[in-house]
């Protein structure tokens, strides 16, 4: 018989709810929760390695799943109540796989193309932000993205949520500031930082050479490392009352504007 999860009672349902709620029980247990039928097949066809899927049959049968993700990991069938208390969106589709985390240390991080944009973001917080950011970087289809000093759990459930599962579609690396900086130059990759004190245009730059473009939050900014390490310190101009722009907003304006000149390539 199947394996089947009945009770929000269980131990082992009560373990999986801890990865929705705590960034440490997720670090050290290093799995997370994907919720979603794209989400999931995002994740697979990128190389996560799902450990196993749950189903709720009064939501999905395990005949449409089958033919939806057609894959041999394992499914285990829950309860109503034990999928409402793991899943976290108020919409459904009755499916969430357990996955390992992937290895994001920038040491590892091998680029493919000889003119890479990389769009790097300075210690980000707000989850919802992250996963706009990497929507962006997906359609525009960065060679990479690195996160510098992160404040968030990467594998956070409003980050997977708000990025549609573009989070799994990038290329994501995440290293300390300084780490990031020496990388990059060690590579010959122009910096570009935003900056609110910067004078130079954003528009009247060259990026297609190997090109890394860097924003940070709207209420900080980025660090003086930051601007201090620069090939250029750019700005967006702004007409309106307010002197920034969220941060998602601010990276897809820079990084099209690198597309454009890049002929979208």
């Amino acid at each position: 018989m199947n394996k089947k999860l009945l009770s929000v009672n269980n131990k082992e349902v009560k373990e999986l709810f801890q990865l929705t709620l705590k960034s440490k029980y997720r670090k050290n247990s290093n799995t997370f929760l994907i919720e979603g039928l794209r989400e999931i097949k995002l994740a697979i066809n990128n190389n996560y390695q799902i450990k196993y899927i749950l189903f709720c049959p009064k939501i999905i049968s395990e005949n449409v799943l089958h033919n939806t993700i057609n894959t041999t990991i394992e499914k285990i069938e829950v309860s109503i109540e034990v999928y409402q208390k793991l899943a976290y969106r108020n919409s459904t589709e009755g499916v969430i796989a357990i996955s390992n985390f992937k290895d994001h240390s920038l040491q590892n991080l091998k680029l493919k193309s000889k003119t890479p944009l990389i769009l790097v973001i300075e210690a980000p917080e707000k989850p919802g932000n992250i996963g706009a950011i990497l929507r962006t970087a997906d359609a525009a289809n960065v060679d990479t993205v690195i996160i510098a000093n992160p404040k968030t759990d990467l594998y956070n459930p409003n980050i997977i949520r708000s990025s549609v599962g573009c989070l799994f579609t990038n290329s994501i690396c995440i290293g300390a500031t300084t780490e990031v900086i020496s990388f990059l130059k060690t590579n010959n990759i122009n910096i570009y930082a935003a900056s609110l004190e910067a004078t130079e245009l954003y528009h009247n730059q060259n990026y297609t050479k190997p090109s890394a473009i860097i924003i940070g939050t709207e209420d900080k900014g980025l660090s003086k490392e930051w601007t201090d390490n620069s090939f250029k310190n750019i700005i967006i101009p702004m007409k309106g009352k307010i002197d920034s722009l969220n941060l998602s907003n601010a990276g897809a304006i820079l990084i099209f504007e690198a597309k454009r000149q890049r002929n979208f390539s």
